[in-house]
């Protein structure tokens, strides 16, 4: 941007400043936003002084008076240090990127994607900087927002930026090809990553959880796991009715927050009933404000009338339940109601800090006992799960096919003492990766594919679903017989995305595609930006969740059976690799889904803007994106991983695999 100083917008201004030069006034504390709850009390006397001077390195002497203060109040009150005095006065949202100061085409791009990861419409806590899963943060506190802002909009692409779990460390020398950030979030010593450790350092101000696309900067709203769910929904009711027929069928779940708010959608998409009920009221009337929900219901009586008539008449109906789901899984057991598919959303990887509310306290009870009396909190939760799990156990054996949706509710309750393991120790219950994305999807290379119009134009949003649509449907002329339903499934859901209304904050999209189908689309979309028929460039990304982004026993490689599904090499060579095969940002984060310690994911941006070297990138990254998953999940012996690296293999010659060997089950059985 070559705007001189005198033409600058004050919003422009605002961004330059970073840490403003006088003191701002102090900000009232809004009652009418969601906010993150109270964190408990964890830390020591000398401890929270310590809390308090790090929090001061932010800003010049002569505030430390005022602030110390102010940052110790915030602390007690909240448990954390958010510096809400240093919260921007602009509105907060993904602007159109020429409306961004830079220097920089690549940074103004981050910029925009971090706006849209803080817009009150998106994220779970806007205040307190978390976007989605109750601790999921893009910043620590408001100067690490600030400074970040302020060094990507005068750096240039002989620059990198280097983030330290929120905080910006700087600028360093870099060249064109490098990445134009570095984040790391929770990057811990292995002996140091246990939830009370994420706590107490969080507390500090020196780590925090990055969640997945948090901490990355890569979350475009609960659209980004509609699709996902909707894949995993679909295959779901296929194993109770291989016919399709869907009508009349009822899904029951729990969590209208960040990603859990796509359930609803993904249902009424694959068009079934379904009940998602949530005890926090803000997130689920936004969602039904959304249109993400269709109907809300606080009443048990009239729920169950409700269900009995949208089953009897096969509507295709989203319903909130306002309330806690302990009570819908008894209630509907009690009163004969046929649950046909059933899983949870809450945000299991944090249990006793907001992501599970107990039955039997209120949502503002149980806010109150997580902090000041977090013990007994702690043995409710463990209640809550038996009965919870109790509940499911009856509903199953009626039919119902319940899966773990990847939020650690079978580890949870397995801690808690629930009835959810068998005898050999293994879980009663599959994760959705173990029957469904891992074989169906991820072994296959298909994976939640993202873009970001950076325009803000609808129209661009419209003449990209176009293109993919076009690369899809002749990718399913050309595709063997074994990848033609996963196509088939994707070129179903583009065709509807417009009608679906899926855009909450940025103009964004999510697809499902393999290898070849990310370049295919990637370099179109190139290709458009080129001759003039998209206006701005291209943000790609995807979720962590993915082929090769995420090391996760429990959620996405709990399908990988070598005895490797414990290891985190593969999260590691993803974001190493994508770094130097051009991608814009990479990210590294410990946590994200299943929680802190239990899990490492490696993430990425990919700004596109029409050039060759663009193109360039895109085909060298996206291609190795992918197939590091392939390869680990090959020599892991998924049957069809095997198949398709091979496939890979032959396109790419210079690509060459290490392959298993297969050994008879007869000749290990002899030996032991």
């Amino acid at each position: 941007m070559t705007t001189s100083t005198s033409a600058l917008t004050d919003f422009q201004k605002a961004i330059l400043q970073g840490i403003p030069q006088e003191l701002p006034p102090p900000k009232p504390y809004d009652p009418n936003v969601n906010h993150a709850p109270k964190r408990k009390d964890i830390l020591t006397k000398e401890e929270k002084k310590l809390a308090v001077r790090n929090a001061l390195r932010y800003f010049p002497k002569q505030w430390h008076a005022v602030l110390a203060k102010e940052f110790a109040e915030e602390l007690e009150r909240y448990g954390r240090i958010y510096m809400y005095r240093f919260r921007p006065d602009y509105p907060m949202y993904a602007r159109p990127i020429d409306e961004y100061p830079h220097r920089s085409k690549q940074a103004a791009a981050i910029m925009l994607m971090i706006q849209n990861n803080l817009d009150p419409e998106v994220a779970q806590h806007p205040h307190e900087l978390i976007t989605y899963g109750g601790n999921g943060a893009v910043f620590q506190n408001w100067a690490q927002y600030l400074l970040t802002m302020q060094y990507l909009a005068t750096m240039t692409d002989e620059q990198t930026l280097v983030m330290y779990s929120g905080h910006p460390l700087g600028l360093f020398p870099s060249h064109p090809d490098a990445p134009r950030v570095v984040v790391t979030n929770g990057i811990m010593i292995p002996n140091y990553s246990k939830p009370d450790d994420w706590e107490r350092f969080n507390a500090l101000g020196v780590t925090q959880y990055g969640q997945m696309t948090a901490g990355s900067y890569m979350y475009i709203g609960p659209q980004g796991i509609v699709h996902g769910t909707t894949i995993t929904i679909l295959n779901a009711a296929r194993m109770v009715k291989p016919d399709g027929d869907f009508g009349g069928m009822l899904f029951v779940s729990a969590g209208l927050g960040g990603m859990s708010g796509a359930q609803p959608k993904a249902a009424k998409i694959a068009g079934m009933v379904s009940v998602v009920a949530e005890v926090n009221p803000k997130p689920l009337h936004t969602r039904h404000k959304q249109g993400w929900v269709d109907e809300v219901i606080d009443n048990m009586e009239a729920l169950i009338r409700r269900v009995r008539q949208a089953k009897a008449n096969k509507e295709a109906v989203s319903i909130a339940y306002w309330g806690n789901v302990v009570e819908v899984w008894e209630q509907f057991a009690e009163a004969g109601i046929r649950i046909d598919l059933g899983s949870d959303q809450t945000s299991l990887h944090n249990p006793y800090a907001g992501g599970y509310y107990p039955v039997g306290l209120s949502y503002e009870e149980a806010n109150r006992m997580m902090a000041e009396d977090p013990e007994r909190f702690k043995e409710l939760v463990h209640e809550s799960l038996r009965r919870h799990v109790a509940a499911v156990n009856r509903h199953a054996a009626q039919g119902m096919y319940f899966f773990d949706y990847g939020n650690a509710f079978l580890l949870q309750a397995s801690r808690a003492g629930a009835d959810v393991l068998k005898a050999d120790g293994t879980f009663r219950y599959p994760s959705y990766v173990q029957d469904i994305m891992g074989p169906l999807c991820f072994d296959y290379g298909f994976g939640p594919f993202r873009w970001v119009c950076t325009s803000g134009d609808p129209q661009d949003l419209a003449t990209t679903d176009a293109i993919a649509l076009e690369v899809m449907r002749a990718m399913y002329e050309e595709a063997p017989e074994e990848i033609k339903p996963q196509l088939k499934d994707n070129i179903l859901w583009i065709e509807h995305a417009q009608e679906n209304n899926l855009v909450v904050g940025s103009q964004a999209r999510i697809l499902y595609a393999d290898a070849e189908g990310r370049m295919r689309i990637a370099a179109a979309f190139n290709r458009a930006i080129r001759e003039g028929r998209i206006k701005a460039p291209i943000v790609l990304g995807r979720d962590h969740h993915d082929v090769s982004g995420t090391d996760s026993p429990f959620r996405e490689t709990s399908n990988i059976y070598d005895g490797s599904q414990f290891t985190a090499d593969m999260a590691v060579h993803n974001f190493v690799g994508d770094a130097f095969r051009g991608a814009t940002w990479v990210s590294l984060h410990n946590g994200g889904g299943v929680g802190w310690g239990e899990v490492i994911n490696g993430g990425f941006g990919l700004v596109i803007d029409g050039s060759a070297d663009a193109e360039r990138r895109l085909h060298q990254m996206l291609f190795w994106d992918v197939n590091n998953g392939i390869a680990r999940r090959s020599w892991a012996r998924n049957p069809h991983a095997m198949n398709t690296i091979r496939r890979a293999m032959q396109q790419e010659p210079r690509m060459k695999v290490t392959m298993p060997y297969l050994v008879d089950d007869d000749l290990l059985d002899a030996l032991f």
